[in-house]
């Protein structure tokens, strides 16, 4: 595997060059992937969003039949504004054993290792497909996920197994908690701040929409269930930001609050919901609209991804267990895509190298020991489908 470790190390070095941060476009670095995987003789499909400034590869080495095993990650990365680098984040450097760069364990560490692997893939797969799944806005929403998702469904293609490379430090995870985020905006009535009455401050309402989250938040502690393996084991509520407002002196008229829940259970996420149109409803809004009949509370949905369910019988932990060695699997807080591989029919686990820690951080690293247990984990995939 010594001539796939270098290669997956040069790769990563040229993924980490492209400034894939999900509010720009990350169809060079698709492009580059696209032709890494064609000239190994994959096919190659991609799927742009609807104004083209985005785009997933979904490619396949081997025949082209139902039961393929899914390599999958996401190409776009976090901002790192206002964030205190040692290096530039876009351009990877060694220190010590340890790769700099952002993405490079979240999480282009994984992508370069199996891009790397396609020649080796090639030479072995027989009989069961390998498939590459790269994908836009997983950090945003798992938006390109789900755009994929629907793209296969069309297409009629079929794989049973996925393996979604995010940072695990390569242990093997088959459970993770839903991720639902949401913008609420707060429309009211601007006014001179000396006159309060005669306005509608939306910054104001946001401020006890939040009290309100705050004590759902609590709340949802005490409804943790029992057997829950989850750490926290309860579905929590984190406020992201708010913002509104012009001037000291002016009754504000808009307000923005980003907020997200990560569910243990469907019914947590319903609860929440359901208490917060009631309490819009019954008490937010009837006070707004007696002085502007026109103030509103719209509620937008980024994305509400399900989590990673466990499952008695999962082939793909069968498969990273024989290939790792490890006899157990793990839960994680964090989301991924993975569940939603799961609700298209497949089993799926999360593994890939580096460590969640370093993840949208300043300096997120990945060592050269996380990026070679991955190319020997992949390339024991490859040596067990030419068995």
């Amino acid at each position: 595997m010594s001539t796939q470790f270098s290669d997956t190390v040069a790769l990563l070095g040229d993924l980490i060059a492209f400034p894939t941060v999900s509010e720009f476009s990350n169809l060079d670095m698709i492009a580059y992937l696209a032709h890494r995987l064609e000239s190994e003789g994959a096919k190659v499909d991609i799927f742009h969003d609807e104004i083209g400034h985005k785009a997933n590869l979904f490619a396949t080495i081997g025949p082209e039949v139902d039961g393929g095993i899914v390599l999958s990650g996401h190409s776009d990365v976090v901002p790192v504004d206002e964030q205190d680098w040692a290096s530039y984040p876009f351009e990877m450097t060694e220190h010590e054993g340890l790769l700099y760069g952002r993405g490079t364990c979240d999480m282009k560490g994984f992508i370069a290792a199996a891009v790397a692997m396609a020649p080796y893939f090639a030479e072995r797969v027989r009989d069961r497909p390998i498939h590459f799944a790269f994908t836009y806005d997983e950090e945003v929403g798992c938006l390109g996920g789900q755009a994929l998702v629907e793209s296969l469904k069309q297409r009629g293609i079929r794989p049973g197994v996925a393996i979604i490379g995010e940072p695990t430090s390569m242990r093997i995870i088959e459970g993770h908690k839903g991720c639902y985020e949401y913008t609420t905006h707060f429309h009211g009535l601007a006014g001179h701040g000396s006159s309060p009455d005669r306005g509608v401050n939306a910054v104001e309402y946001a401020v006890r929409y939040v009290s309100r989250l705050l004590e759902l938040k609590d709340e949802l502690r005490s409804r943790a269930p029992a057997t829950s393996r989850f750490d926290p084991p309860w579905t929590t509520i984190n406020t992201g930001s708010l913002s509104g407002g012009v001037a000291h002196n002016v009754i504000a008229s808009i307000a923005k609050l980003e907020w997200e829940m990560r569910p243990v259970q469907a019914e947590d996420a319903q609860y929440v919901k359901d208490s917060l149109r009631e309490y819009c409803n019954d008490v937010l809004l009837p006070a707004m609209r007696a002085v502007c009949p026109d103030a509103s509370i719209i509620t937008e949905v980024i994305g509400e991804v399900e989590g990673l369910e466990p499952a008695d019988v999962n082939e793909a932990k069968d498969i990273l267990m024989e290939l790792t060695g490890a006899n157990t699997a793990d839960l994680v807080p964090f989301g991924t895509e993975a569940g939603l591989f799961q609700s298209y029919g497949m089993s799926a686990v999360v593994c890939g190298p580096g460590s969640i820690e370093q993840a949208h951080k300043p300096d997120e690293f990945v060592s050269l020991d996380q990026l070679q247990q991955c190319v020997d984990m992949l390339g024991r995939l490859g040596d067990k489908l030419a068995a």
